[in-house]
């Protein structure tokens, strides 16, 4: 297995069938994929995820279970939140294989994640938030939904696909994104300012929080530059003294 794609995690949230947990790992072996976390799933350990996950059962073995999607998401460099639904002030959105390409590229040196959601409701809003992009499968627009496990083989090949051609460039010196854990960090941090500073009201937020984000996740930032943006903020909210001849 390439580091590209043991460096990606597909992660399922809320998934209600078990059966549609062990087609997953299933449709993630056939593409050598190994790496499977759920979010707070209804039904697992199951007798039926097993037995729909033929003999791809070490993979479920070796999946993570996880009380949220932010645990579920730690150490990533980038994730992508797999909707067919177009979402008003969301990531930015591309199809599958433009997904896949940026996933391959970031992974050859960094965790990734692709993310799906429950089979009912897909993502929630906030989950979709935690992400830095949305990818759709370009289905039919007259019926577009398909089975989550065969949406996961579809997006699965499409990373194969990217890591095995060698659609990511390797030339020159790559850009390391900062993780998740600083992303939240740096969000979290903003967000307070903005409050104390009276710029951002907590009773009528509307959706600057989420304007914001989209704002970061197009400039796909740096650790440094998170470093940088972190430091003004301490700075506005606690401004350095200096001397005035």
């Amino acid at each position: 297995m390439s580091d590209a794609l043991k460096n990606i995690r597909v992660v399922l949230c809320e998934t209600h069938h078990a059966g549609n947990i062990g087609a997953a790992a299933r449709a993630l072996k056939t593409m050598g994929l190994a790496t499977l976390v759920l979010v707070k799933p209804a039904n697992y350990p199951s007798a039926e995820a097993t037995r729909r996950a033929s003999r791809a059962t070490d993979v479920l073995e070796r999946a993570q279970v996880c009380e949220t999607l932010n645990e579920a998401l730690t150490g990533t460099a980038l994730a992508v939140a797999c909707s067919a639904r177009t979402r008003e002030m969301a990531a930015p959105e591309v199809d599958a294989r433009s997904a896949a390409l940026r996933l391959a590229d970031v992974a050859a040196s960094q965790p990734v994640a692709l993310v799906f959601g429950n089979e009912t409701y897909g993502l929630t809003t906030a989950q979709v938030s935690l992400c830095q992009m949305i990818a759709a499968i370009p289905a039919d627009p007259q019926y577009a939904s398909l089975n989550l496990a065969a949406a996961v083989q579809v997006f699965a090949y499409e990373l194969r696909l990217a890591v095995v051609r060698g659609a990511h460039d390797h030339s020159g010196r790559p850009r390391t994104l900062a993780s998740h854990d600083a992303l939240e960090g740096l969000y979290a941090h903003l967000e307070s300012a903005l409050v104390e500073t009276g710029y951002l009201n907590p009773e009528q937020p509307k959706k600057l929080m989420q304007r914001l984000r989209r704002l970061y996740a197009r400039a796909e930032l740096e650790q440094e530059e998170v470093n940088i943006l972190r430091g003004v903020v301490r700075t506005l909210r606690q401004p350095k003294k200096t001397n005035i001849l």
